[in-house]
């Protein structure tokens, strides 16, 4: 599903080099539900990121479905971000004046994905997370649980194989968190395959399998 060979990924951060990945490689099984666990600046997210091809990687090979898309044009990644993989962050990122149902259609408007077709996926993933009578509201109307639902019902509209989850309950009460946590494991319950960063252990502990990072290396 996911494999990494010796990737590494560089940043020149006040005249110094510092490695965001060094040398990792990982081997990730479709279904698999992966906590990736560190302390700041360890390289738990810049490790999501180049799994997401939102960061280009200096060095190795990342394999998706058996395709290399290590070189891939910034077109061609862009197309496999959108029919493969969704993305759910700490801050939501939904944008304000739009409503939910509006938020969760925007990535199948930017792929041309008809109206009819668009309205029936909404109203799917709406319902999904218990969110059909939020659909016309507003960010500003919804609470931090509910975002994170509506951000977690855009991710997966796209239909993706891969879900990557970048501290998602961090801005949480404990009870919206685990709301959330449960919902992703749902999800992989029905056959996506979710990679979790996170700083909560007992949330990490949940995961089948946990990757423990340092310093841009993976240590176990």
């Amino acid at each position: 599903m996911i494999k990494l060979e010796h990737v590494a990924r560089t940043f020149k951060v006040g005249g110094e080099l510092v490695h965001g990945l060094d040398d990792v490689s990982l081997d990730i099984k479709a279904g698999d539900y992966i906590s990736i666990m560190g302390p700041s600046g360890s390289g738990k997210s810049t490790l999501l990121n180049a799994i997401g091809l939102l960061d280009k990687l200096d060095e190795g090979r990342y394999l998706l479905d058996g395709s290399d898309v290590t070189e891939l044009s910034e077109l061609e990644q862009a197309r496999v971000r959108r029919e493969k993989i969704g993305f759910v962050f700490q801050t939501f990122h939904l944008i304000p004046r739009l409503t939910a149902a509006e938020n969760v259609a925007l990535p199948l408007t930017l792929a041309g994905v008809d109206h009819d077709e668009r309205e029936q996926r909404v109203n799917e993933a709406l319902e999904s997370l218990s969110l059909s009578n939020r659909g016309h509201h507003r960010p500003d109307q919804l609470s931090g649980g509910q975002r994170q639902r509506v951000a977690i019902a855009r991710a997966v509209v796209t239909k993706p194989v891969v879900l990557l989850a970048d501290e998602p309950t961090g801005n949480l009460d404990h009870a919206s968190g685990i709301e959330v946590i449960n919902i992703l494991e749902d999800l992989n319950q029905r056959g996506i395959t979710l990679l979790l960063v996170t700083h909560d252990i007992e949330l990490g502990e949940r995961a089948h399998r946990i990757i423990h990072m340092m310093d841009g290396k993976v240590l176990s």
